[in-house]
């Protein structure tokens, strides 16, 4: 008997492929009616094109399988593309493993999840009359359900997995189980051997000491490794959603290091991971207590009349704030500059993160934060859902189907080093800035009394944004050039919101785009961005001494412990341990 006759029996039927197009569209309802809020309602479907759409599925769903068998289903030597074989889907690396096309039965799989991914990303597109943070909820809910159906994410349709349990025994499948048991004590996916990196010694080791701290923060000084040094210093404002060393990773990754190496005077905010003492902790805490505490308190320590300022993501939204209350105060020239990684303030066209501040998604978040903080692995697996292919579902094969060893890498060890955040300013922050975007209103929002206006803010500005980033888009970063009345250097960097800015000149890693003169668009700028390759960082303090060269001996008070402040403890300090 041939191998066809044995697959006739099972071959699909115009009939069978209708039900199961109508099965995946009752699904495809209920998602919409869910996301939409438009549950015992008529959905808002153009019949005519749900029609082609439903037709295309069942006529390539039915090529696909004649193609199967004219080419001699199981016992065929070589598989032939499917028209959903794109240049994309050749570049999955779910199905990067050669068995995925060179296995009939695997390479049948591939295609006909290619297939009902294509139809299901059609579908939700079909959707019309209902508000865009709707049908962006349908797409995001729809990408996440496909992520998870995927047959790379089950043992017995990933070719890889079945040869690892073949070669091994099952013996993959009780150590995947072992990583599985470990995560869910612990709630939280692990992406990297934690064993191999030690605060202080091989990652967050730049010398410095802790020469100030209050009930929200430890500022960090950094030993000086230049004998002159820019008079003018830098303070780094880190976001508190993660902990600080994003910036002071291993020696050779670390933008803490190579500043101080640079000629220039590196003072470091460490935000302390929030408990219950700090439940009434609010934006203008950050904003008073935390950045204008911090400059005051370096402008007194060495003398000098302002400071250049760093502010990566929420510290950069935070920054911006700042900004413009010290102007509004008459205070702007204690600020010389401000850079602002990957931060935004207005958030109309903020992303995917938008999606996750509607009411129903608050509710949770009160009810997670009911002992005054948001446990941080809350938001860690909200940042993993916006990439759900690679920081969830990659991880699930490696770890939990191929039992593989955690790698030791250190940006993933940082990614999984969460922290706590304040439960009224984290409420606060969704709803007054991602959902409301009151910001960039002219006094909508008001620090001690003082009306935020960020066009009274004329700081020199140097804006860095990713061309990758899913957490800050580009072209909600963008908007900081339209919102900020000062000088602006706008640059764009390769890859994304991490390794965009953690670039080190050394690595040769990526590139970016500048223009010499400001532009009035983002489409202008892109016309006409200058690419460069390799690390942006020599761009930045190219601009930085451009602002203000003069340089001072590194002696007194520019050594940490040696000025008025004494050192409380050697960096990096103990906020940075807590948990």
């Amino acid at each position: 008997m041939q191998n066809s006759d044995v697959l006739e029996p099972h071959l699909p039927t115009l009939e069978d492929m209708q039900q199961w197009t109508q099965v995946i569209g009752r699904a495809q309802q209920l998602m919409l009616e869910q996301a939409a809020g438009a549950t015992g309602q008529v959905l808002p479907f153009d019949p005519a094109i749900v029609a082609r759409i439903q037709t295309g599925f069942a006529d390539e769903g039915l090529a696909l399988w004649q193609r199967f068998l004219d080419s001699g289903g199981l016992l065929r030597n070589q598989p032939e593309p499917a028209p959903v074989d794109s240049p994309a889907a050749r570049k999955d690396r779910r199905f990067a493993d050669p068995a995925w096309t060179d296995h009939p039965f695997y390479d049948l799989i591939r295609q006909s999840y290619l297939l009902l991914s294509d139809y299901m990303m059609k579908m939700a597109d079909a959707v019309d009359g209902v508000d865009p943070k709707q049908k962006a909820k349908l797409r995001f809910a729809t990408t996440g359900l496909l992520d998870a159906i995927a047959p790379s994410n089950f043992p017995l349709t990933n070719p890889q997995v079945v040869q690892k349990t073949i070669e091994s025994g099952g013996e993959n499948l009780v150590k995947g189980l072992k990583h599985m048991l470990a995560d869910m004590e612990k709630g939280q996916l692990t992406h990297t051997d934690g064993t191999q990196f030690e605060l202080g010694r091989n990652i967050a080791s730049t010398p410095g000491k802790v020469i100030h701290e209050t009930p929200l923060y430890q500022l960090i000084h950094y030993a000086p490794s230049t004998e002159t040094v820019l008079e003018t210093p830098l303070i780094i404002f880190p976001p508190w959603i993660n902990r600080f060393y994003i910036l002071d990773l291993s020696p050779e990754k670390s933008f803490v290091k190579w500043a101080v190496d640079q000629g220039i005077s590196v003072f470091l905010v460490s935000w302390k991971s929030a408990d219950a003492s700090m439940k009434d902790m609010a934006w203008d805490d950050y904003i008073l207590s935390g950045q204008i505490d911090a400059i005051d308190t370096v402008r007194d320590l060495l003398k000098v009349k302002s400071v250049h300022t760093i502010g990566y993501c929420v510290a950069g939204t935070t920054l911006a704030a700042t900004l413009a209350l010290l102007a509004g105060r008459g205070e702007a020239d204690k600020v010389a500059s401000a850079t602002f990684f990957t931060a935004q303030v207005d958030f109309s066209q903020a992303g995917d993160l938008t999606l996750f501040v509607d009411d129903e998604q608050m509710k949770m978040v009160e009810q997670l934060s009911s002992k005054g903080f948001l446990d941080g692995r809350y938001m860690a697996a909200t940042f993993n859902l916006l990439r759900g292919r690679d920081l969830i579902w990659n991880y699930v094969v490696n770890n939990y189907l191929l039992g593989m060893d955690y790698p030791p890498f250190d940006l993933l060890y940082w990614n999984g080093d969460t922290t706590n955040l304040p439960a009224r300013w984290h409420r606060d922050y969704l709803t007054q800035l991602y959902r409301d975007n009151l910001l960039v209103v002219p006094g909508a929002i008001s620090v001690a009394g003082t009306p935020i206006d960020l066009r009274l803010v004329k700081t020199p500005a140097y804006v860095q944004a990713g061309r990758e980033d899913h957490i800050a888009p580009l072209e909600s970063v963008w908007k900081l050039t339209e919102n900020l009345s000062g000088p602006i250097r706008f640059l764009l960097a390769g890859s994304g919101h991490i390794a965009g800015v953690i670039n080190p000149p050394a690595a040769m890693k990526y590139q970016y785009w500048a223009c010499d003169a400001a532009q009035p668009t983002l489409d202008a700028f892109l016309a006409a961005a200058k690419e460069t390759k390799g690390s942006w960082w020599p761009d930045w303090r190219g601009w930085i001494e451009g602002l203000d060269s003069k340089s001072v001996p590194a002696k007194g008070a520019r050594v940490p412990g040696k000025g008025r402040l004494k050192a409380i403890e050697e960096a990096p300090g103990r906020y940075v341990k807590a948990r």
